[in-house]
């Protein structure tokens, strides 16, 4: 796994057998210090076959589960998250940085990766309890 993160980036090789998980080697490691985070997806985003692996194995331990709306985290959740409730035809409810939403919004906070205090928050007529 170590010697592909290094590979310079092709997005049109496919494994010929592609094991659970194979795509984790397209993200680059961290080479900006301990202020990000360790691994760095965006490799994998654009990679087709890659992205659609990854998605697909993220929802399946949901198989058969009532699933009404997919919810994302700021912003790296946005890509996943979006993906999934497109793979799944269902709605995307963006939970965003406190700050960013215009409208009437519930708010949440959070420590992230790096360790930083923040606030999140989802607009309040997205959901509705139940």
């Amino acid at each position: 796994l170590q010697h592909l993160l290094s590979l310079p980036m092709d997005l049109c090789h496919v494994p010929a057998t592609r094991e659970k998980g194979w795509y984790l080697a397209l993200m680059a490691p961290n080479v900006k210090g301990p202020n990000y985070a360790w691994l760095d997806p965006s490799r994998l985003y654009c990679h087709p076959q890659g992205l659609q692996d990854c998605v697909t194995d993220l929802l399946q331990p949901f198989q058969g589960d009532p699933i009404d709306m997919v919810a994302g985290i700021d912003a790296m959740g946005f890509i996943l998250g979006a993906a999934a409730a497109a793979t799944l035809r269902k709605g995307f409810l963006a939970i965003r940085k406190a700050g960013h939403l215009c409208v009437r919004t519930e708010t949440q906070p959070y420590t992230d990766y790096s360790g930083r205090e923040k606030v999140m928050e989802v607009r309040t007529d997205a959901i509705s309890p139940g």
